[in-house]
């Protein structure tokens, strides 16, 4: 599994989201923003994300996940910033 199929995943998993995924070797840092989390706690956020990626994670795939979550809206300030 790479970057590149994890973002795939997750951008058919969620609608109209951003992904942007690093790390590799099973062990990935995931950012996404999507107003599909607005709203939701940051746990809920958390489990939209781990059931795009669940199968993988059970098949060993993936070993480790770190995210940041944004809304959309989020995302555009964090950017300004960065």
């Amino acid at each position: 599994m790479d970057s590149d199929q994890v973002k795939n995943l997750i951008e058919a998993g969620i609608d109209d989201c951003e992904v942007i995924v690093e790390g590799g070797e099973s062990k990935y840092q995931v950012t996404v923003a999507s107003d599909a989390f607005a709203g939701l706690s940051p746990v809920k956020k958390q489990q939209l994300v781990y059931a795009c990626l669940n199968e993988q994670i059970k098949d060993g795939s993936i070993h480790a996940v770190t995210m940041q979550l944004h809304t959309l809206e989020e995302w555009a300030k964090a950017k300004r910033f960065m």
